[in-house]
């Protein structure tokens, strides 16, 4: 058996890389987030063939200078956490130091940055994990990251890619998610030369959702603000008229990180599930506000997954606001009641009244085939059972009442004496 050894750096960023670069969207997702920790007020998007060929994200944040330039791309290398308290109270969207290491490992990645008091920008690349020096460049304030050719050194990670239109989707989606929860930044994202959506900075959050998810969704759209001890809960919801064949139109942030959280989901769902029709889903937009120290965002590669301390507590604040706005904001589909339906009079002698009053009417309940077939049927049970009363004697109870002075004595009706000897023995 081999010896136990260390990793030379450049394998251990492409196995990390596995689990941080999933696919373009998990780049442009590391690459914003980085900018929007940055202090970017304007994050700018391009993709080339989906993001395999090209993904260049430009930001106007604070840049970085030659120092934290050079650790850039090593591992586990952030200006966000110092102390191990300090993972505890996480509120920047990065913090582990390996997005920028993962992604130069499998690509060919190129920096370009300038902070507000430097002269002149500067320039690092990288190509498969093999890092040049860093040279002056032009370039304006902030940061540009152009990744080229994605997974160009993983044959096997790339052949497994999705179609263009499918690798495209996930960006835009993820895209909408960060606009939605940074209304104050403005976004946009350009796929070759169509621009899919761009909205500007410095909008209020109803602005941004109606711009983001258009006017079907926020024509009828209620705005929610709930709160609780643990935590606090705004969001936009579409009326249950509004509705898709799936859960994308869910989305939910805690802290202001899109999550996927199947629990909070299903309390959505079953706010909604009295109004929507089977197999429907309904449209949300969910912010929920905890203390950075009761939820842990460190259990997935991706930080999509997180843990909530309080999470039941949760649950039951999405339930009850969503249930409650629906019932009094006045959405819900009305229920009519047509006029009741006429039915036949009790007869004089029934027991039995209607119990509200019901219009006569003088329509026929029945029409002539079924009224002939109804007096054919009694008929025939007339006649049998005639029949039957011929062959064994009246069907009355075997006991009669005879009056015996004032009172009313029960006695056995006579029976027929049995016959006696067998069938065979009469034949």
């Amino acid at each position: 058996m081999a010896r136990i050894q260390l990793l030379p750096p450049e394998l251990a960023n492409k196995i990390a890389a596995g689990e941080v670069v999933e696919r373009p969207a998990s780049v442009v997702k590391e690459l914003v987030e980085n900018a929007l920790d940055a202090g970017a007020t304007r994050i700018d998007v391009q993709l080339v063939d989906a993001g395999k060929t090209l993904i260049r994200v430009a930001d106007n944040g604070e840049g970085m200078d030659r120092d934290d330039l050079k650790l850039a791309f090593e591992a586990h290398a952030t200006s966000k956490l110092e102390t191990v308290e300090d993972l505890f109270h996480v509120l920047t969207h990065g913090f582990r130091g390996e997005a920028l290491a993962s992604i130069q490992s499998v690509s060919r990645t190129t920096i370009i940055t300038r902070r507000a008091d430097s002269p002149v920008a500067l320039q690092l690349e990288s190509g498969g994990g093999t890092q040049h020096e860093i040279r002056e460049a032009a370039g304006g304030f902030g940061t540009v990251v152009e990744v080229r050719d994605l997974f160009f050194n993983v044959p096997a990670r790339r052949r497994w890619l999705k179609g263009d239109s499918t690798e495209f989707s996930h960006v835009v989606a993820l895209m909408q998610a960060i606009a939605a929860a940074n209304p104050e930044v403005g976004v946009s994202l350009t796929h070759g030369e169509r621009k899919a959506f761009e909205v500007p900075p410095g909008q209020t959050q109803p602005e941004r959702v109606s711009a983001l998810y258009g006017d079907k969704f926020s024509d009828g759209m209620l705005e929610l603000h709930d709160y609780e001890a643990y935590g606090r809960l705004d969001g936009y919801i579409a009326p249950p008229s509004v509705h898709r064949p799936n859960s994308k139109g869910l989305l939910l942030f805690v802290n202001r990180r899109p999550i996927k959280d199947r629990s909070l989901v299903q309390a959505v769902i079953l706010a909604y599930r009295e109004f929507l029709p089977p197999g429907r889903y309904p449209m949300a937009v969910l912010f929920i506000e905890v203390p950075p120290d009761s939820v842990d965002v460190n259990v997935h590669p991706a930080k999509t997954e997180v843990r909530l301390l309080e999470q039941n507590r949760i649950f039951s604040l999405i339930k009850s606001a969503l249930s409650e706005k629906l019932i009094n904001s006045g959405v819900l589909p009305g229920i009519k009641l047509g006029a009741p339906t006429a039915y036949p009079q009790a007869r004089p002698d029934s027991p039995f009244e209607p119990t509200w009053d019901v219009p006569s009417s003088k329509a026929r309940i029945f029409n002539d085939a079924s009224e002939q077939q109804a007096r054919d049927a009694e008929h025939r049970w007339s006649e049998a059972r005639r029949v039957l009363e011929d062959a064994v004697g009246p069907t009355v109870s075997r006991f009669e009442v005879r009056d015996v002075g004032n009172r009313e004595s029960v006695q056995p009706s006579p029976q027929p004496e049995p016959q006696t000897g067998s069938l065979l023995s009469r034949a």
